[in-house]
């Protein structure tokens, strides 16, 4: 009897699949971080911070995926003296979000970047799978 290609189950395609899946979340933290860089907030606590996933490894067997541990909020939102805007505290401050645009956007094309990467190799994989078949007439 043969051995499995791969013992653990999952399959090229399974693997691919979750990383694509924890890419798409990635991007997702990037669109909702560039709509809200910019926002100013009456308080410190109501400033938007950037949303940021933390990744964890799962392991499935010998196979190693990856899966969204949780959302984490980071960064410290920038106090600016602007004593005639609407939000403005009682000593004249407002809170700017905790989003720098810049890296935001060196994030979004590392993201899709790696997002391709993953779909190129779905694309191989089925490729492979073909010509195995093919080889098999």
């Amino acid at each position: 009897m043969m051995k499995p290609i791969n013992p653990s189950g999952l399959s090229t395609f399974d693997i691919s699949g979750r990383a694509m899946a924890a890419q798409l979340v990635r991007m997702n933290a990037i669109a909702s971080n560039l709509a809200n860089a910019g926002t100013i907030a009456g308080s410190e606590q109501g400033a938007y911070r950037a949303l940021k996933p933390v990744f964890s490894a799962s392991f499935d067997g010998p196979a190693a995926t990856v899966d969204v541990a949780r959302m984490a909020r980071t960064g410290t939102p920038e106090k600016k003296l602007d004593p005639n805007h609407p939000l403005a505290d009682a000593t004249g401050h407002v809170w700017a979000a905790a989003v720098d645009p810049n890296q935001e956007m060196v994030e979004m094309v590392e993201t899709a970047r790696a997002y391709a990467n993953n779909v190129e190799v779905m694309s191989t994989a089925r490729g492979l799978m073909l010509e195995t078949l093919r080889i098999g007439k």
